[in-house]
């Protein structure tokens, strides 16, 4: 690995203006990152990265790199770019392993982080640093959130979580694990108990659903559903799955590596939707790809379905009489999710839009003062290092906010 990540380094060509940067989300420093591993300050390049992006072990590993940073490498254009996120794994792995956090001055104020996701962690971890009392409230018994329990080991090794919440204990950080935030303890008895800021960061993890006969029986499931315990279900031999985003990748591997001899993904469009990374190892796996299929019906016995085509103009045409049974003995659907309502059920002032996602600015401040969120339960679902990008901004707003009370 590490003969891979030099060599892999010296191929960078130090960018006056680095594509690779704009293409981050971040904006991760690549080129100074990778110029410091390379003169030996593999310290230095950690803490710089850590700094801009408290989650980067994590995106190293995660992040759609094909169409961020190496998507936009000056070597791609015309042969390989270089791989920066193993580049980046390394020194982030390296310098987690060994980094101090320091914490300022304890201020004495109490700051409340609802859910443990990446949104959840980037703000514990950042206002802790700042000296406020952070305690984290996590629904499940570990923390992670979508991170572990909507992302596969093979993808990202749970031990890393576990070695984040070291790091945060070591900050002061305080958890109350299988706490929810709506059910017996409500917004309104944090703020009783003197937290003067509130963080919302819980996600979405209410499935999608297709609104079909036969949504209902047995053999049918959910993606988020699944990928929180694949070892509660019996798949049987064939699995059918609906929906060609990376959480159906996600799903196909994992049931493959699980036993399910048969995996076949639809998709209603022609091209798939997840990342050309995942596709390609999804493949490699042994996965079944059908596109043009829009499903009519779920039965016992697999989805029926029909094919479909598209114009120019992106209009979709069922083909007459092509409605067919796909015989699988599961089915599980994997069209995305939307937030639960928990807490805005519970809670007076907070507003949501039409798909029950919570409304803030660009600062984070929803409708009723000291209260923020930002991640997915913001924005719907999207990708870590986005969730990461609008946390950091949302720290610095409720930092200025709890200075002022």
């Amino acid at each position: 690995m590490a003969d891979h990540v030099v060599y892999e380094a010296k191929r960078c060509l130090n960018c006056k203006k680095p594509l690779c940067m704009t293409g981050c989300p971040i904006s991760t420093q690549i080129p100074t990152m990778i110029q410091e591993f390379l003169n030996g300050g593999i310290a230095k390049a950690g803490e710089m990265v850590f700094e801009n992006n408290p989650l980067s072990i994590v995106c190293s590993l995660v992040c759609d790199h094909d169409k961020q940073c190496e998507g936009h490498c000056i070597l791609g254009k015309k042969g390989m770019p270089v791989h920066i996120s193993s580049i980046e794994n390394y020194i982030s792995s390296t310098y987690f392993d060994q980094m101090k956090l320091d914490r300022e001055e304890k201020k004495n104020k109490r700051a409340a982080v609802i859910g443990s996701g990446p949104a959840g962690i980037t703000i514990s971890i950042l206002l802790a640093k700042k000296g406020y009392d952070v305690t984290v409230f996590e629904t499940r018994e570990k923390i992670g959130g979508v991170l572990r329990y909507g992302i596969p080991e093979f993808r990202l090794p749970k031990k890393i979580l576990d070695n984040y919440k070291k790091k945060m204990l070591e900050l002061g950080i305080k958890f109350r694990p299988n706490t929810t935030i709506g059910g017996a303890i409500g917004i309104d008895d944090l703020f009783r108990d003197g937290y003067l800021a509130i963080f919302v960061g819980t996600g979405v993890w209410r499935p999608n659903a297709l609104h079909l006969k036969g949504e209902t029986l047995g053999n049918v499931h959910y993606a988020i559903d699944y990928l929180v315990n694949p070892d509660s279900f019996e798949l049987g031999d064939s699995l059918a799955i609906i929906g060609a985003g990376n959480s159906a990748m996600d799903v196909a591997r994992t049931a493959i590596r699980k036993g399910v001899k048969e995996v076949t993904i639809y998709s209603h469009r022609e091209e798939i939707k997840a990342s050309v990374h995942e596709v390609e190892y999804a493949k490699i796996d042994g996965v079944n790809f059908e596109t043009c299929k829009s499903t009519v019906e779920l039965t016992e016995d697999g989805p029926i379905m029909n094919t479909v085509t598209w114009d120019e103009e992106g209009n979709m045409e069922i083909v007459e009489g092509s409605a067919k049974l796909y015989p699988s003995q599961s089915i599980i659907i994997a069209i995305s999710q939307g937030p639960k309502d928990k807490i805005v059920s519970t809670t007076k002032g907070i507003d949501v839009n039409r798909r029950g996602l919570i409304v803030t600015n660009e600062q984070g401040e929803t409708s009723r003062p000291g209260i923020f969120a930002s991640g997915d339960v913001v924005n719907g679902a999207k990708t870590v290092v986005e969730a990461v990008y609008y946390s950091k901004q949302v720290a610095e707003a409720m930092d200025e906010y709890m200075s002022n009370l």
